[in-house]
């Protein structure tokens, strides 16, 4: 049985290795997307990012496309950095220590993650679309050595562990992405199932 392509709409090599972790299991040849597409994400929520991309990358490739826009959002910031999660500073330490910053001494810290995930056609049909979230805080320093971007200062809510000092199965059952994905994964068996053999 050939496998499909579903292109994974990122150059984050973090993000690739989470997706790739959580498709695994189903009958998909999963590829990173092909170097210099750049979608501009002008979007003022997670899925109509998420939505940009997956389109774009769908009719770029001519294969199904799977993007996420995800961030976080800090109540006591007003939502910051939200949809600008990504573009808060140049390099995740500079976007942690701003954050931290920001924060200052506040004990009010309660934030969420949020991810939402787009499957597109390259037709530009839209096949699915899930959002997910994962509440918990943001830490006063950073915490351990897994994960990527504001993983080291967000400690999952009941856990009292940051993404950064969670396994990739952990978060997998416990983040944002994970939890998109498990209201995902049944929408895209049900797409696979119907494509003919």
């Amino acid at each position: 049985m050939t496998k499909r392509v579903l292109v994974i709409a990122s150059g984050n090599a973090g993000k690739i290795r989470e997706f790739s972790n959580l498709l695994q299991q189903l009958p998909l040849q999963v590829d990173p997307q092909p170097e210099g597409i750049q979608v501009e994400e002008t979007g003022i929520t997670f899925r109509a990012n998420a939505l940009l991309k997956a389109r774009a990358v769908a009719e770029a490739t001519g294969h199904w496309a799977l993007a996420d826009d995800s961030g976080l959002s800090v109540d006591a910031l007003g939502g910051a950095p939200g949809v600008y999660s990504a573009r808060y500073a140049d390099s995740d330490p500079e976007r942690i220590q701003r954050l931290l910053r920001e924060l200052g001494d506040r004990n009010d810290r309660q934030a969420r993650f949020s991810a939402a995930l787009c499957i597109a056609a390259p037709d530009g049909s839209v096949l699915a679309a899930v959002e997910g979230h994962c509440e918990g805080s943001i830490t006063f320093s950073t915490r351990g050595t897994q994960g990527f971007g504001y993983d080291p200062v967000f400690e999952v809510k009941n856990s009292g562990l940051t993404f950064a000092e969670m396994t990739l199965d952990h978060k997998k059952q416990h983040g944002h992405r994970g939890r998109a994905f498990a209201l995902l994964k049944p929408e895209l068996e049900k797409l696979l199932a119907n494509i003919p053999s």
